[in-house]
């Protein structure tokens, strides 16, 4: 499964920035829909193309790795 540290990244540029990023201003600042975003967020496993993995990870400066994190199924 993969699980995506959007949330973290949220709250580290929050902290750097001494300002809230919500969700609406990351939608608009990476032209991603806000449910996309709220669905990363707040469900294991949902799934994003690459496109908004590629803006997401412009708009933070990171790596893909930074933003996503590669869980093994154990059931498998």
């Amino acid at each position: 499964m993969l699980r995506f540290k959007l949330r973290e990244l949220i709250a580290e540029k929050t902290f750097n920035e001494d300002r809230q990023i919500t969700l609406v201003e990351l939608a608009r600042e990476c032209d991603v829909n806000r449910m996309t975003l709220s669905k990363i967020v707040n469900k294991k496993g949902q799934s994003i193309n690459t496109d908004n993995l590629d803006k997401l990870c412009r708009y933070f400066n990171c790596k893909i790795e930074d933003l996503v994190e590669y869980i093994p199924d154990e059931n498998l």
